[in-house]
């Protein structure tokens, strides 16, 4: 498994990390996406590990905490084999004070974390959304103390616009406190807005993409296409794709560029897709999801696909998306001086 420096930090992260959100499956939607209980998550732990896979991604949020729970036990007795990425500041209780990046709901929900997975610490603890109620100086200084205590080892972001992040940024290093060295963010072929603004402030910045959802919420697994509606029972059956409608025949050309691609290369349709996502750039690792083995070995598969340049083309071209303003406006006025990074 090949590692990958974590931002502008000297930590360094398996370039595919193991999510947990189809941990526990408490409550509807989480039950859509999953309800691998302690043993078939020590299962998923184990072969994730033998694979090099060190990283696990979760959250207080998912399934109201019960896949920390289970990550916990998962891991039981090998703490000092894997690395643990957990997230706060969605809503955890009924309190006006349950939600958010406040210092007094981020060192509760940090406690509470690390009770649940049965650790004195956190290696990469992330705000899940920006709290545009909380000035961004509490939340930092927050981070600081919980760092300086040893709670948290590195801290990140989750969802933020470039704004957000920007200011989160120049904040602390105005007062000297710990930066975001990653931000967890939805990008895929089925989603590219990551590349026009937070990409580049990535590079500039040395942010490390930590990709959640790089399938699109399962629509890029090859089951779904033209005349092939989602499988009775699959999480986009039930709760539908992520983000906002996608231009039908745009979906479904990208869809048949990935298969054929997969077939010219001997490869499934995920790991090609999942394959092209660790391939752009500030991308230091994959969070990928797996209800049962037989997907969690196919999509362990992606880091050893060879893709030709002529193969990516294809995948770019029929995954392009029109810009909206100011993106394109700089592109066609000023590219020469302002490019989009991207290969």
């Amino acid at each position: 498994m090949e590692y990958r420096l974590l931002g502008g930090s000297g930590f360094k992260v398996p370039a595919l990390a193991l999510g947990t959100a189809t941990f526990g499956g408490r409550g509807e939607r989480f039950r859509a996406w999953g309800t691998t209980d302690v043993a078939a998550a020590t299962r998923l732990v184990d072969i994730a590990l033998d694979a090099g896979v060190t990283l696990f991604d979760s959250a207080d949020a998912y399934s109201a905490g019960l896949a920390e729970e289970i990550l916990g036990q998962a891991i039981k007795g090998r703490r000092d084999k894997v690395l643990i990425s957990t997230k706060a500041s969605f809503r955890t209780a009924a309190g006006a004070n349950d939600i958010g990046s406040s210092r007094h709901h981020l060192i509760a929900a940090c406690e509470a974390s690390l009770r649940r997975l049965g650790t004195d610490h956190i290696d990469l603890w992330q705000m899940h959304g920006f709290d545009a109620l909380t000035p961004v100086e509490e939340t930092l200084r927050a981070l600081d103390d919980l760092m300086r205590a040893g709670k948290v080892r590195y801290a990140g972001c989750s969802n933020f616009s470039g704004w957000h992040l920007m200011k989160s940024l120049a904040v602390a290093d105005r007062y000297g406190w710990p930066r975001y060295v990653a931000h967890q963010l939805y990008y895929s072929l089925l989603s590219r807005e990551y590349e026009w603004e937070l990409m580049p402030l990535a590079l500039d910045q040395k942010v490390g993409a930590v990709v959640w959802s790089p399938l699109a919420g399962g629509r890029l697994t090859g089951k779904i296409g033209r005349d092939r509606p989602a499988p009775p029972g699959t999480r986009t059956a039930v709760l539908g794709g992520m983000g906002p409608d996608y231009p039908a025949e745009q979906f479904y050309a990208i869809v048949e560029t990935l298969e054929a691609i997969a077939r010219e290369a001997g490869r499934s349709v995920s790991q090609v897709a999942l394959n092209w996502v660790l391939r752009r750039p500030t991308v230091a690792t994959v969070v990928i999801g797996a209800r049962n083995e037989t997907q969690l070995r196919d999509n362990l598969g992606a880091v050893d696909v060879t893709l030709t340049a002529e193969q990516v083309a294809r995948l770019d071209a029929a995954s392009a998306r029109p810009m909206t303003y100011p993106y394109w406006h700089q592109q066609s006025t000023y590219a020469e001086r302002n490019p989009l990074p991207v290969p």
